[in-house]
């Protein structure tokens, strides 16, 4: 068997700078530190900030009073940062700043008087945190677009904004379903550079391969759009977290696997996944270097 690893792969500059604000607010301050949603959305990360002293919840009112908390990478409506006021806690937003700015977009065309649509899943952490920025309307970008605008007139003033980590070709077909809709809308693709990258990388290695594996956690939008792109191009993929979960029915006649990972999975469970499959060969391909970084919240700098 031989294994073929694309690249880019693994942690993005908003996943590095979420994990370094936690883990500096550890040996600044002491834990406990809490955590308001997982701060990027895998378990390893998570756990192994915990044992560190992070403690994770889902809602501010589970902090004590006068606590400390980080805010998630995903992004968190402005009601959150207000029940954090109330209790007198110290805030340290660690959300992407790619994410602040699809806030800062919303906030923008809606006071020129623009209806905002975003794009994104329904339920997941970052689209809550957008959508409590200003009134605006979800799209599905794998559901029917057309049923939650339909009372709307043609020359509407649109503004369509995006989740960062949406699947390239699937948000493309939606934002085409909407202009048809609304000729003038005016369209901010907010996919993120590294979702964007990745997704490339995995289109070019689906033509070299026999299966994809696609290395992160089952809650990981960009990991889960991985899989799908993988399995667009004809190729079967699995997303898994770690050796325990490889199913040896999936490589069985299989010459070669492609490895690829999410935005949030951190390299060293790429690294346990190929010395469980053993593999003979293991080719790195050549992809688009990633130079990008983020400055630390004004708290910690």
């Amino acid at each position: 068997m031989e294994v073929i690893l694309s690249s880019p792969r693994g942690f993005c500059a908003g996943v590095v700078r979420a994990i370094d604000v936690v883990e500096i607010c550890l040996q600044r301050f002491g834990p406990p530190v809490y955590v308001k949603h997982q701060i990027v959305h895998n378990p390893y990360v998570v756990a192994d900030l915990e044992r560190k002293g992070a403690i994770t919840v889902e809602s501010v009112e589970e902090i004590p009073q006068g606590s400390l908390v980080v805010f998630s990478a995903h992004g968190s409506p402005p009601e959150d940062f207000e029940k954090a006021q109330k209790r007198k806690l110290r805030v340290i937003d660690a959300v992407c700043p790619l994410v602040t700015r699809v806030h800062n977009e919303a906030i923008k065309y809606h006071r020129e008087g623009k209806k905002v649509v975003l794009v994104g899943h329904r339920g997941h952490q970052e689209v809550r945190g957008t959508m409590g920025q200003v009134p605006m309307t979800l799209i599905d970008d794998h559901a029917d677009t057309d049923t939650p605008l339909a009372d709307w007139s043609p020359d509407t003033p649109v503004a369509v904004l995006t989740q960062t980590t949406l699947s390239v070709g699937d948000t493309a077909q939606a934002i085409e379903a909407i202009k048809e809709r609304f000729p003038n809308a005016l369209v901010r693709n907010d996919i993120c550079y590294a979702t964007t990258n990745r997704q490339m990388a995995v289109t070019r290695m689906a033509a070299l391969v026999d299966v994809v594996l696609v290395i992160g956690a089952q809650n990981s939008s960009n990991c889960n759009r991985l899989r799908e792109v993988a399995e667009a191009h004809g190729v079967p993929a699995y997303l898994v977290n770690s050796p325990a979960e490889l199913d040896p029915a999936w490589l069985e006649g299989k010459a070669k696997v492609g490895i690829t990972s999410g935005a949030s999975t951190p390299e060293v469970l790429v690294e346990s996944i190929i010395r469980a499959l053993a593999p003979e060969k293991v080719t790195m391909l050549e992809g688009v270097a990633e130079d990008v970084s983020f400055t630390l919240p004004r708290e910690l700098r």
